[in-house]
């Protein structure tokens, strides 16, 4: 069995940051993981690059031979991806072995993850490959300073936890730029009460059904809630990686090892 991150989240939000900082961290420690660019506009990286969509289709082709823009490029490029998972991605995952474990960093594009069965498509895949996966969805820090951008980064995280029905964990990122820390707490898991009523401050009288609508959808559910994450904080890291490792179970189906016991020796 493999295991392997789907890191997604809005543009900007720290995803590459993110990965490169995994990376280096599981390699002061002595662990193994292979990081793959899903992102075809990419061009500078701060990780060994495992897999490499630009590999298939690079937006500067698409681009340039299509006349088409940086969005709908991008759009047409991840489209090729998918009709080119049983070709192109099957070869490439079959150079890893059962228990390896891949990142996978993808563009920005909110559509990938909120509408398009782009991602969704590719994730099952992978599970078809026998991978376990799981969602990294990072949510830029900027978003605790205003209610009502708390409240779209919740939507969209929603949103993607519907499409790809897969185990999620949603990070805030760049923590290392939040300067009153004790105001992340309400954000962190978020109490409709709390959220109505700043939403009731900040918003017109005739949105008040609709902001008590969108907190109580956050609160039902129970199913958007936040981890900081300071890259800065060896500690941070290590937290993050051990939620998301217990999503996918990985090295529970590792071999124990047995140590031979000697009954006289215990008597001793």
């Amino acid at each position: 069995m493999g295991y392997a991150q789907l890191v997604i989240g809005p543009a900007g939000s720290g995803k590459s940051t993110y990965c490169s900082s995994l990376y280096q961290h599981c390699e002061t420690v002595g662990r193994s993981i292979h990081i793959v660019n899903l992102d075809p506009a990419a061009e500078n990286f701060d990780y060994p690059v495992a897999m490499d969509i630009r590999e298939l289709i690079s937006l500067e082709d698409v681009m340039e031979e299509l006349g088409l823009g940086p969005n709908g490029g991008l759009l047409y490029c991840m489209e090729h991806l998918e009709d080119n998972l049983d070709d192109w991605l099957t070869e490439e995952l079959d150079n890893y072995l059962d228990d390896d474990y891949l990142v996978f960093d993808c563009p920005g594009q909110i559509e990938l993850f909120s509408h398009v069965p782009v991602l969704r498509n590719f994730v099952e895949h992978l599970k078809s490959k026998n991978f376990n996966v799981c969602v990294v969805y990072l949510l830029d820090s900027q978003f605790i300073t205003d209610v009502t951008k708390f409240i779209s980064g919740c939507m969209a995280s929603l949103s993607a936890m519907i499409q790809l029905e897969l185990p999620h964990v949603n990070l805030l990122s760049k923590m290392d730029l939040v300067t009153n820390k004790r105001e992340i707490e309400k954000f962190l898991n978020p109490e409709s009460r709390v959220l109505l009523s700043e939403l009731n401050q900040r918003m017109a009288p005739q949105f008040a059904k609709l902001n008590k609508s969108l907190s109580e959808l956050v609160d039902e559910y129970s199913m958007v809630s936040f981890i900081p994450l300071d890259l800065r904080k060896k500690s941070s890291i290590r937290y993050v990686l051990g939620q998301i490792d217990n999503c996918i179970q990985f090295g529970e189906d590792a071999d124990v090892k047995v140590k031979d016991f000697d009954p006289e020796d215990g008597d001793e």
